[in-house]
């Protein structure tokens, strides 16, 4: 590619923060997705992913709408998404990550991914990141005509509206608030932005762990909750602990490790009644997915950011102990679960190509 920003690319990152910030941002949804930079020259178009993977293969009919969307040559970053009814689905994205050329088209054809851009890096032999994103987002606002596939995130510089997002844009599927130095250039692999995501707090069945990679330490806590009475859900993991926290977890929790002949809610055979662990990522085919088996005995206190279907979007934090808490008391009622928001109104109209 003749482009003057090539492949591959760090994309900027986001450092977190508790509050939305004020002074001098650029207010934009943190979409739930895949990060993508889109490099076109020409009829050649690549999709890049955060950690550098091509992701070109994967989504064939973004690769169709940019050539639709977007003028000859430019490079961009943004977000893949996945719009299901009037919410972000983000396990229907991460379905596309298959070896099956077969299988991608398939679902091209049924399930249609979004590209929505918040950033552009370069336009035909102009290299833009050194200038102002206040500079850059004018030139994005007026790159391409909307496209139903082929979206411009929306942004404000008001601080107010930014946390009614926040507040309100939960509810689509989105996952927080992303603030943009309104001066700053765009810095490949630094994190020059702020991010503010949602964080709440349940207490969870420890139901298990993994092994770390470094040895016969913890590596993550299983947890788990209640659908129903008897059938315990796995939601996801906590794994934010230090090695000498690793090594003292392996020794209380000896005590609970299953003993032969017991029986266990995540082992024996998958009657298909409450999801289970240990099926494969993906990203990481070739991933131990084995685990050491507890019985469902102990509790404890996580913050977790979003709910995913059934699960935990992402890792949970240990925060403390339950001894004052059964097991079985330990449900999905608990959960903070974000009011219903349509979809539509964050993205916005979507005018033919």
């Amino acid at each position: 590619m003749a482009l003057p920003v090539k492949p591959p690319i760090e994309p900027m990152l986001a450092k977190a923060a508790a509050s939305v910030p004020t002074g001098g941002y650029l207010y934009e949804p943190k979409w739930d997705g895949f990060r993508c930079l889109v490099f076109r020259d020409g009829d050649d178009i690549e999709l890049g992913s955060r950690g550098g993977k091509p992701l070109t293969r994967y989504f064939p009919e973004l690769v169709a709408a940019l050539a639709e969307a977007l003028p000859p040559r430019c490079v961009l970053d943004g977000e893949i998404v996945m719009v299901q009814g009037s919410r972000l689905d983000f396990d229907r994205l991460a379905d596309r990550i298959h070896p099956a050329e077969s299988r991608i088209r398939l679902l091209a054809e049924q399930t249609p991914a979004t590209f929505v851009a918040f950033d552009v890096l370069a336009v035909d032999d102009e290299d833009l990141m050194g200038r102002p994103l206040a500079e850059r987002h004018e030139v994005l606002a007026r790159l391409f005509a909307p496209h139903p596939q082929v979206r411009v995130s929306r942004a404000t510089q008001d601080v107010e509206l930014a946390r009614t997002w926040f507040r309100t844009f939960e509810g689509a599927g989105l996952d927080g608030v992303v603030a943009k130095p309104l001066d700053g250039a765009y810095r490949p692999g630094e994190r020059a932005m702020v991010k503010i995501k949602h964080e709440r707090t349940a207490d969870v069945v420890v139901a298990g762990y993994r092994l770390h990679k470094s040895g016969p330490v913890v590596g993550s806590l299983m947890l788990g909750l209640y659908l129903e009475p008897g059938v315990l859900n796995y939601v996801g993991g906590a794994s934010a602990f230090t090695t000498v926290r690793r090594a003292e977890l392996v020794d209380e929790l000896a005590p609970l490790v299953l003993g032969e002949g017991e029986e266990h809610p995540w082992l024996g055979e998958d009657d298909g009644g409450h999801r289970r662990p240990g099926a494969l990522n993906r990203w990481n085919a070739g991933k131990d997915r084995s685990f050491v088996a507890l019985r469902p005995e102990l509790v404890c206190e996580v913050r977790y950011d979003q709910l995913q279907a059934d699960r935990f979007r992402h890792n949970a934090r240990f925060l403390r102990w339950r001894p004052d808490r059964q097991p079985e008391s330990c449900g999905y009622d608990q959960l903070d679960l974000p009011a219903a928001y349509d979809l539509a109104d964050v993205l916005g109209p979507a005018a033919s190509s």
